[in-house]
């Protein structure tokens, strides 16, 4: 995988081993599709997570969570259709979350 955003990706790692050390499964990273990309996929609880990861090194452009717009998230819910859809024995639960970082 070839890195561009060196800081978005150190972000992600920071993301996956919170998730492992509260029990989150990761089945997949920077899962894409047509419409887009998720960053992390995982399992807790018999839920399926589809999680983004926003990162920066200060707030002077805002929080993490305000650069997820209704576009970005359209697009997460897009592409985890298609996921769900090209993988068999995932739980039925599913939501969205979000981190930052």
């Amino acid at each position: 995988m070839r890195v561009t955003n060196p800081i978005g990706k150190k972000g992600e790692d920071i993301a996956v081993m919170y998730l492992r050390q509260k029990g989150y499964k990761i089945l997949d990273r920077n899962f894409h599709g047509r419409q887009g990309e998720i960053d992390i996929i995982a399992t807790k609880d018999k839920v399926l997570v589809f999680i983004e990861v926003k990162t920066r090194r200060s707030a002077q452009f805002g929080t993490p969570f305000e650069a997820i717009s209704h576009t970005k998230l359209s697009s997460i819910l897009t592409t985890a259709q298609m996921y769900v859809s090209s993988h068999k024995g995932l739980p039925d639960a599913q939501r969205v979350d979000a981190i930052g970082v």
